[in-house]
């Protein structure tokens, strides 16, 4: 039987992507397990940072699947389900295959490493997508391949690439992303357009973002809170790009507690900060074109309001599409 590998990273990404955004400080990663036959075991990903690895999670429930060992579905640590595995594998794992977008991590940091869990179990075939640029974590493949492990790199290498693009980002200096919403005929204006999970989705982000920025016409007019309450989650510090300082103190968003709130007429604020992003309109939007690394556009089944973004003669190509709940979610970079 021919082996598609690259159906199976693509599997991978495809995961990892839902949770772009979501992870930080962590990167975004996605993982898949196979077997012997090219039946899919497990596809699975990382969703926030401090919870198992995306391998842990694909190697957890393809464990499930061939065993029935309903025990493991009741562990979330990380720990605790290396130890489970470790303890009952009974060599289940030596003719599978793993396909992963990033290099196994190598070290034991919030949870145990990846790459020796793999090599424990006895998986002999490894397909990775991008390398680890993380000093701390980088060179699992090397410790895979000295524990008899078959390492095939660079597998959809570009496409793992952009996924860890916002990581390897904020390793040097900082990511900035630029969110917003819009119907089908464009519009961007005129009250709430996305769907409530797609607001969850955004809500989730800003849980984990440094800073938000934001315009002081969209405070003024709006007046909102920009916090993270649709999952119980922190809220970021706030620039508000105004030149002017007039702003009603009665704003939900100034009384935020543990924020710090910036009311400034320039960037220059997000030299200190590393995980940023920037909600706004066209106004917005062509004042950051030059500090922007990718876009996020929620584009709901809908139409109204009178006003939208005017890209001019911008181009994007697209990284990630996938449609949630009723919404289409896009992750673009400017080309």
């Amino acid at each position: 039987m021919v082996i598609d590998n690259s159906f199976y990273m693509r599997l991978a990404l495809e995961e990892a992507w839902v949770y772009q955004g979501l992870t930080y400080p962590n990167p975004a990663v996605g993982c898949c397990v196979v077997s012997e036959d090219g039946a899919i075991l497990a596809v699975e990903a990382h969703t926030r940072a401090g919870t198992p690895h995306a391998e842990v999670n694909a190697l957890k429930f393809a464990y499930h699947k061939l065993t029935q060992d309903d025990y493991i579905l009741a562990l979330d640590d990380a720990a605790d389900i290396h130890t489970h595995l470790l303890s009952n594998h009974n060599n289940i794992f030596q003719n599978l295959k793993l396909y992963t977008t990033l290099e196994p991590c190598s070290h034991y940091g919030k949870t145990p490493s990846c790459a020796s869990l793999i090599s424990e179990l006895g998986i002999k075939e490894v397909f990775v997508g991008s390398y680890d640029t993380n000093k701390i974590a980088k060179n699992g493949n090397m410790r895979l391949q000295m524990n008899g492990c078959e390492v095939y790199s660079e597998l959809l290498k570009e496409e793992c690439d952009a996924l860890l693009y916002p990581f390897n980002k904020s390793l040097k200096e900082n990511f900035v992303f630029f969110k917003w919403a819009q119907r089908l005929s464009g519009t961007t204006d005129a009250g709430v357009i996305s769907s409530s999970e797609s607001r969850k989705n955004v809500h989730a982000m800003r849980d984990v973002c440094d800073l938000l920025v934001i315009g002081g016409g969209t405070v003024r007019e709006d007046r909102p809170r920009l916090d993270a309450r649709l999952v119980d989650g922190k809220a970021p510090d706030i620039l508000i790009l105004s030149r002017k300082r007039d702003f009603d103190r009665e704003i939900p968003l100034f009384s935020v507690e543990g924020r710090e709130v910036f009311i400034e007429k320039d960037f220059k604020r997000l030299s200190g900060y590393k995980n940023i992003m920037i909600e706004g309109g066209e106004g917005m939007y062509t004042l950051t074109r030059d500090i922007v690394d990718y876009y996020l556009c929620y584009v709901a089944p809908s139409f109204g309001g009178q006003s939208g973004i005017n890209f001019e003669d911008d181009k994007f190509e697209i990284l990630n599409q996938r449609k949630e709940e009723k919404d289409i979610i896009m992750w673009m970079k400017r080309i």
